[in-house]
């Protein structure tokens, strides 16, 4: 039995002020509770812009969202409290340690004393990062900043979770780490919302996916039955490539 729908998205679309051309153009589309769902788009294809929309950092120009049953907008302040964003960019106060950065996001969600101290320890841990807690993020690798940025956005324990590139620019392990604890994060109920380039990747970790480019929804579906469906393209990368095309992107 398919899970309940969690995110609705109907009608959306999105101009940025002085663009002749739609950021998001009229799309549709549910995500379910409990899945690990793909935006999967070349540059500027629109997937930041979704995922911006799905967090209330912008409005929908027309359309609307829906998040556990509640609008993305005249609800914005209720939705804050069941979701965690992992942005692409690194969030970090580079000068604070890892556990100061911790302890300060988890401040910002509302957490004090022991019960952040145990979700601290806990991520630290889990992240390998236990040994590098007290020095300062400024000299972490890009790995370690990536995973403290992930612990960031997890020690409220969201209900749904909005990753943007979480992998850009790590090593191999690191990755693995990332992409193993996500499987885990969704055996929890965690419902997970995900950004990449990394087809690969997608393939590994994701129950659905969606084709995005211009802002339009290319393809949906379960990134194995999408392939099985075009078995000349082999992969997913294959047919990512005949959808949105080969031109070099900036």
């Amino acid at each position: 039995m398919a899970e309940p729908v969690i995110i609705r998205i109907e009608d959306l679309s999105k101009f940025y002020k002085g663009s002749d051309e739609p950021a998001i153009d009229n799309i549709s589309l549910d995500i379910c509770r409990n899945e690990i769902f793909g935006l999967l788009g070349p540059n500027g294809a629109g997937k930041t812009t979704i995922i911006s929309i799905l967090c209330g950092l912008f409005s929908p120009g027309n359309g609307k969202v829906t998040i556990e049953g509640m609008d993305s907008q005249s609800d914005r302040n209720k939705i804050k409290h069941i979701i965690g964003i992992v942005p692409q960019d690194i969030a970090l106060y580079p000068t604070l340690t890892g556990l100061e950065n911790l302890q300060f996001f988890g401040n910002m969600y509302g957490l004090r004393g022991k019960l952040l101290k145990e979700r601290i320890d806990e991520y630290l841990v889990r992240f390998g990062l236990d040994r590098f807690a007290k020095k300062r993020v400024t000299k972490y690798s890009g790995g370690m900043k990536r995973r403290v940025n992930l612990i960031a956005g997890l020690l409220h324990k969201p209900k749904i979770l909005f990753l943007d590139e979480p992998t850009v620019g790590i090593d191999v392990q690191s990755r693995n780490v990332i992409l193993d604890f996500l499987h885990e994060l969704k055996a929890t109920g965690t419902t997970i919302i995900y950004t990449s380039h990394y087809m690969e990747e997608a393939e590994r970790l994701c129950d659905r996916v969606a084709i995005i480019d211009s802002g339009k929804i290319l393809a949906v579906g379960n990134p194995r039955k999408l392939v099985e469906e075009n078995p000349e393209y082999k992969n997913l990368e294959n047919l990512f490539l005949e959808l949105t095309g080969k031109d070099l992107r900036d």
